[in-house]
Order: structure tokens, then sequence, then C-alpha cells
């Protein structure tokens, strides 16, 4: 049984025309996965239907064989992490330490198992040093890694990861590479949406390229470069 299965799954903003078409699709449990495509084709509202934070309008979701229709946010929250482009979105506690330790918390974690995963994330994520600082005067790449460790204390089985690379140079590329492979040590898989080809090809084992509502093959993805 696949992560997600994806069966004839069709979008559209309401008074739009339908930006997806017919989608099927399958991603395994611990993948690296790259949704590619020109802006514009849909990649992020792709991310936000596997997700549940949109609903489509025709067509299946399951994640691990459940209807993603008949699943809270919570129950979605618990499998599959979502880091947004912006980093700041999903940022709202007045320090480091209890950004990571908010999720814990409100899933009824003891203090005790909540601490110890807030110091692993804030080691493993080096940001032992910033945990009393207001989350907004960090670097940039410190709140990237903060949004990332909040989300991975949860221990989800997968993380979504929108445009991460999007005004990154070459250094910090690296380093976010780095950061998946921590990723993929913790037992997680990922989905990059992303138009950096370069980047996707070193990170990632499949490669799915959505253009004009449709998804192509490997080959077309290969073609197309």
């Amino acid at each position: 049984m696949a992560f997600w299965e994806v069966h004839n799954l069709s979008f559209a903003y309401p008074r739009r025309e339908e930006l997806l078409h017919s989608l099927s699709f399958a991603i395994e449990e611990g993948e690296a996965v790259a949704l590619m495509g020109p802006n514009g084709s849909g990649k992020t509202t792709l991310g936000k239907l596997l997700v549940g934070i949109l609903k489509p309008s025709a067509g299946q979701i399951l994640l691990e064989g459940s209807d993603l229709a008949e699943l809270s946010l919570a129950e979605i929250g618990a499998k599959v992490g979502y880091i947004f482009q912006n980093p700041e979105k999903q940022i709202f506690t007045p320090s480091v330490e209890e950004e990571i330790a908010f999720g814990l918390r409100f899933r009824g974690y003891d203090e005790a198992e909540t601490r110890r995963r807030v110091n692993d994330m804030l080691a493993y994520f080096e940001l032992t040093h910033c945990a009393g600082q207001f989350p907004y005067n960090l670097s940039q790449g410190e709140k990237q890694r903060l949004a990332i460790a909040a989300v991975l204390a949860l221990e989800p089985r997968f993380i979504i990861f929108d445009e991460p690379t999007t005004g990154l140079d070459m250094r910090r590329k690296e380093k976010f590479a780095e950061l998946l492979l921590k990723i993929r040590s913790m037992g997680a898989g990922y989905l990059l949406i992303s138009h950096d080809r370069d980047f996707c090809g070193s990170c990632c084992e499949r490669l799915l390229l959505l253009k004009e509502g449709k998804l192509s093959s490997a080959d077309e993805v290969a073609a197309e470069a």
C-alpha cells in the first residue's frame, strides 16, 4: 500500500477554469520526490490538496488507505508535515524553544517528553544557541531550520516543502541539502515542490512534472531538461 494514492483528481478554484485535470499517481512511504512545473501550474495547490488544506473538485486521495476527505486536519497532520515557502507564515511563538514545544504540548505530550524532544531538535538543527530568542530575529536559514524542527519534533512520516530553495544561494542550498539528508536519516520521506531542476535532481529519487494540469512521466521530465 502506497503512502498516498491519488485517483482521478481534479481541482478548480471558484469561478475559474479547472487547474488540475484527472491526476492519478502514488507516492511510497519514505520516498524523496520532486514536484516540478512552471509558475502557475498548480504545484502548491496540489501540495495543499495532499494535506487536506484544499478539497478536490473531483477524485479521491488516499492516505495510507484512508480517504483524506474523512480525516481531520489533525489526523493528517500527525502523519504529514507542511513547510511553507516563507517559514515566517508558520512561526508564531515568542521563543525558538517554545515554537518547537507548542505542537507537542497541543497534542498532549507530558513535559518531560516535550523537553526531551525540544532539546533533541535544538541540537540536531544547531539552534541551541538561540533557544530563548524571538524567532523573527533569526536569520532566514535559522527560521527555515526552526520551522522544520517544529514539524519534525512531531515525528511525521512525510514532509512537503513548498519552493524551499527560492532565494537561496549555492552555499545555502548545500546546507538545505544537508537538512534533507537528516530528515531521511530520521526515517521520513519528503516532497519538494520546486522549479529548481538541478537541486531536485540531486536530492530526489523521482521527479514529477506538472504542466497544463497534467502530470508527465519520468521520461517526459528528462526530455524537458
